[in-house]
């Protein structure tokens, strides 16, 4: 996988769970008192101070956005989190502070680098790879990710990517979390009446999931036996000596990110959206087994075998039989466009409940049949001249603006939203023409 070097610097992670808290609360008080100069400034023009306008500054945001990124770990994964997950129950201004974190982390420097690593495999680590490039190939939220290669008595010489933890990542979940959904409240741009609450608890959930990255291994090694033998698409192969909670051992597999695509040729986009959709069919219906992330980084391209590269196994989410047949239900209800059954479906999972207001109903079937669209359309829908991520966006943003609607669905149900949405929109990026109608009928019957 071709990487590029990620764009922050190298800047040591906090990780006291004290020092971590003092830094968000830092960033708390400069942007309170950026807010108190405004309002000084506003009152001393005639103005009444606005706590919108206040907050939403271009410093602010930059202050909140760059201090997440410099913590790392659960403060800057929680922004994500937030930003793909709800950012359609989320104020536009809100997601566009969060959506700033899905840019590359600062990455550790040498020394922190080598204090984790003699930590998890023990001094004298270095002598068991032939070649090991202390510069990070990617940084992100969790940990950051090296090259290396093995000696050739360890096998050919294999070349590797070993994705190593931030120190301090896992003990400091929960505090974080918490202090980032502080605030978030304290900013008062959350609609009224949104329970915040559950999508914190979740995010602790996930969080503390992935950080274990012996769990990640064990659900590539599951992913790489369910998809042995498919020629459209590659993953990586565990290496379980050098995997540890805090350090994830793997084949380096070479590939062109996935974005890289949009100038490729119109049946390579079609072939690579194609893929990425039929395996989100067979994830539910027939492995009961999602990887819920969508987020871009995941994929990359192999122009030599024609294959699609699957990447990050850490936000795996299992689906029962009983629950994948409700879905089997409403993804077919979308895709008649029913609304009746469509309504149905969607109370049976959990997105509506007898509580829903009468208009949001009608809103949230709307959705859903506009999400069904292109599993209508006969022959190949082209997602390149249609604006339909961008309409589901507002469509969702719409409904997070009413204040009267409060209804967040269960996280199974977002966390497959989420994985739709991500796929829309990189079908959009890419401009792909995909017959959706025949992969619904050929793996839903």
């Amino acid at each position: 996988m071709e990487q590029t070097p990620p764009r922050g610097r190298a800047q040591a992670v906090p990780s006291g769970r004290l020092t971590r808290a003092a830094r968000l609360g830092g960033v708390a008080g400069r942007v309170a008192t950026g807010m108190a100069l405004g309002a000084t400034r506003d009152l001393a023009a005639g103005r009444r101070p606005q706590l919108r306008d206040l907050l939403l500054t271009p410093g602010n945001i930059t202050r909140f956005a760059d201090e997440l990124a410099r913590m790392r770990g659960a403060a800057m994964k929680m922004g994500q989190l937030l930003s793909m997950d709800a950012g359609d129950l989320l104020p536009p201004e809100l997601t566009e502070i969060l959506a700033r974190l899905r840019a590359d982390a600062d990455h550790m420097p040498p020394r922190q680098l080598r204090d984790v690593l003699d930590g998890e495999w023990g001094r004298g680590w270095l002598k068991r790879f032939a070649k090991f490039d202390a510069h990070p190939i990617a940084a992100a939220s969790i940990g950051q990710v090296h090259r290396g290669r093995l000696p050739a008595a360890d096998g050919p010489g294999r070349e590797c990517a070993i994705k190593v933890q931030y120190p301090g990542v896992r003990r400091s979940i929960d505090s974080d979390v918490t202090n980032v959904g502080t605030l978030i409240r304290m900013s008062g741009l959350m609609p009224p009446g949104v329970a915040l609450e559950p999508l914190l608890h979740e995010a602790k959930r996930q969080l503390h999931e992935e950080a274990d990255y012996r769990h990640e291994g064990q659900q590539l090694s599951r992913f790489g036996a369910l998809l042995d033998g498919d020629p459209h698409v590659t993953l990586p192969v565990l290496v379980p000596d050098l995997t540890t909670e805090n350090v994830l051992a793997m084949t380096f597999v070479r590939g062109r990110p996935i974005e890289a695509m949009a100038s490729a040729a119109q049946a390579v986009r079609d072939r690579i959206v194609t893929v990425l959709i039929d395996l989100m069919l067979r994830e539910l219906f027939e492995f009961g087994l999602v990887q819920t992330d969508p987020n871009f980084a995941n994929y990359r391209y192999d122009p030599d075998t024609g294959r699609v590269v699957l990447l990050d196994f850490g936000a795996c989410r299992p689906y029962a039989p009983e629950h994948a047949a409700i879905y089997r239900r409403l993804v077919l209800a979308a895709r008649d466009g029913a609304p009746g059954a469509i309504r149905q479906a969607a109370t049976e999972t959990g997105f509506l409940s007898d509580a829903t207001a009468k208009r949001h109903v009608d809103a949230l079937v709307d959705m859903i049949a506009l999400a069904g669209l292109p599993a209508r359309t006969v022959g190949p829908y082209d997602f390149g001249t249609d604006r339909l991520a961008d309409q589901l966006r507002e469509a969702g943003q719409g409904l997070a603006l009413d204040p009267d609607f409060a209804d967040i669905p269960p996280m199974e149900v977002l966390y497959l939203q989420r994985k739709v949405a991500g796929l829309y929109l990189l079908a959009s990026r890419l401009g792909a023409r995909v017959d959706v109608g025949a992969l619904v009928d050929r793996r839903l019957g």
